[in-house]
């Protein structure tokens, strides 16, 4: 088992590879550093398969009764879900590290850069695999400088802003972070995973942060570690960072919105028994991920640039992640982020090569201005209503004997029905394809892949919750534990059913050539929703009038009336 130590250092030596030699060489080293991370990948899928066979995995270089312990926590906890995380971190860092090789050869700091992915890849493996929380910690911090260095190119104003920007708000997440750790070794003694459960479950603390009012530690703790996640994973109101971050090469891009953002998900299914002794905790994640998903939808919506189009189109996902965590369903949230981890990977690799060819090219993007026709046919209005009405109702009727889930007893596995459902939605924009081919047969086979496909992934997210969660004891509790009140679950299906209900009845109408009376101020809402959306919601705004308000705070109380440099 010891030879599993070597998984994470394998990345870490190919980083040393690259940076040891001449720049004559510096190709050939860094093909050869592929290699240590294909070894590395390999590893992790031997190790993925050792745990799910024979247990857990624990190695650890220190003593945990030791207070010397907190100086150098340095061990290894790998159990299913650390196996997942680590086979998924090393397939993406391989493949996009491959990718750069290319894409960044002629690049004068491509050194630097190449040696700083690999050594990302080592930061994020053992991180994944911490024995405890504190060793956690240091490497999740260790993630907040790399996202900063990487940014590449600081000569460049909007680069070094970014990645400023990404530094200080990061900076906000870790300070939260490290209060939830130090408050948890004051309040049970431990940073043990194992141990501090245990002890947060046999101790019944309140405290009480102001007069009259009392919270649980348990609460104090994940409130402060939900802060943390948030930051990493872009959640709102932390989410600017992402977006200010993009000036940074492409392949960074990729690792980050496949890896490393999903950092925060990782973070609350890590410490998934001390987040379901905190039913408060699980609805404000709820209620910022809804928040996120809005947002960062409706912001995607407006940009007409493709790595911010899919910057926030990660944001909105981020927020679904957490959603997935504050309804207590942390294995669909890991699965969540591993496939939104591959399919966004990929996107980002593939969109550096949509903006090379741009360059080459000044002319893209060749865009078709024939009018298209504005009618939909019957077949059309089919298939939409197929696939975003009836496919749903099927499943609902038939997962009870199927794949025996406790759907109607199970809150997150119906939002995750819902999301589904949302999703499916979006087959609309393509629509006019099938109205544009007129076949039967055309719209029969979207309508079948369609559904094998629904059935396929709600069987995979089935059976993965079973592999990473296989004590069913286990995951009732976390769902019962994050489940809202009845009232407020009901009104949010009814009121995500009437908004595609009505979204449907509009579009038909509108396609009929009719028109549906609505109130004034519900067209002002739109006009304002549109504004507000093109500036982003003004947060960015809001942020850097702060910034300022605290500059000034801060020059006045150390007598720098005129800055820093006086």
């Amino acid at each position: 088992m010891s030879i599993v130590v070597l998984v994470p250092l394998l990345p870490l030596i190919g980083a040393l590879i690259v940076v040891a030699g001449g720049s004559e060489s510096l190709h050939k080293r860094a093909k050869l550093a592929v290699y240590f991370l294909g070894a590395a990948f390999i590893g992790s899928a031997l190790t993925l398969w050792h745990v799910a066979t024979e247990g857990p995995i624990t190695i650890r270089f220190y003593d945990p009764e030791s207070l010397a312990s907190l100086v150098f926590p340095m061990g290894f906890y790998i159990d299913r879900l650390s196996a997942v995380m680590m086979t998924l971190i090393s397939c993406v860092g391989m493949i996009v590290y491959t990718y750069s090789v290319g894409n960044m050869f002629q690049d004068y700091n491509a050194r630097r850069y190449l040696s700083l992915m690999a050594f990302t890849v080592f930061v994020l493996l053992c991180m994944v695999s911490s024995a405890n929380i504190m060793m956690l910690f240091i490497f999740w911090q260790l993630l907040s400088y790399l996202l900063y260095i990487l940014a590449h190119n600081h000569s460049h104003g909007p680069t070094l802003a970014g990645s400023f920007r990404t530094y200080t708000l990061l900076r906000v997440g870790d300070v939260a972070f490290l209060t939830g750790i130090v408050l948890a070794y004051q309040l049970y003694g431990t940073l043990e995973f194992g141990a501090l459960f245990e002890r947060a479950a046999e101790t019944s603390v309140l405290l009480t942060p102001l007069p009259g009012i009392e919270i649980s530690g348990a609460t104090a703790v994940t409130l402060f570690l939900l802060i943390g996640g948030l930051c990493k994973s872009a959640n709102f109101p932390f989410h600017i960072w992402l977006p200010s971050s993009l000036f940074a090469p492409t392949p960074m891009h990729a690792l980050l919105h496949a890896g490393i953002i999903n950092a925060g998900g990782f973070l609350i299914n890590r410490l998934a028994p001390l987040f379901g002794m905190s039913s408060t905790v699980l609805h404000l994640a709820f209620a910022i991920g809804l928040i996120t998903v809005i947002v960062g939808g409706l912001m995607m919506l407006r940009q007409n640039d493709i790595k911010r189009k899919l910057g926030y189109s990660t944001i909105g996902q981020m927020g679904y992640m957490i959603m997935e965590c504050g309804l207590g369903a942390y294995a669909l949230a890991v699965f969540h982020l591993i496939a939104h981890g591959f399919f966004k990977g990929s996107v980002f690799l593939y969109c550096g090569n949509v903006i090379h060819e741009a360059r080459k090219h000044p002319s893209m993007p060749h865009g078709s201005h024939a009018d298209k026709p504005r009618e939909f046919s019957f077949l059309t209005w089919f298939t939409g209503l197929f696939t975003t009405l009836l496919i749903p109702l099927i499943i609902l009727l038939a997962i009870h004997d199927v794949l025996d889930m406790p759907l109607l007893e199970s809150q997150g596995l119906m939002i995750f029905l819902f999301f589904i459902w949302i999703t499916s939605t979006q087959a609309i924009l393509s629509l006019t394809r099938v109205q544009g081919v007129a076949s039967w047969k055309v719209s029969a086979s979207m309508i079948s892949v369609w559904f094998f496909i629904i059935f396929i992934y709600l069987f995979l997210a089935e059976t993965f919750t079973a592999f990473l969660y296989p004590d069913p004891e286990e995951v009732e509790f976390y769902l019962q534990a994050a489940a809202l009140p009845d009232w407020l679950f009901s009104t949010i299906v009814a009121i995500v059913s009437l908004v595609i209900i009505t979204t449907w009845s509009y579009m038909y109408i509108s396609a009929k050539g009719g028109s549906i009376r609505v109130p004034g101020w519900v067209e002002s809402f739109k006009l304002r929703l549109y504004t507000l959306s093109m500036n982003r919601f003004y947060i960015e705004k809001v942020y850097e009038g702060l910034g300022r308000v605290f500059s000034r705070v801060l020059n006045r109380i150390v007598g720098h009336d005129k800055g820093w440099s006086k």
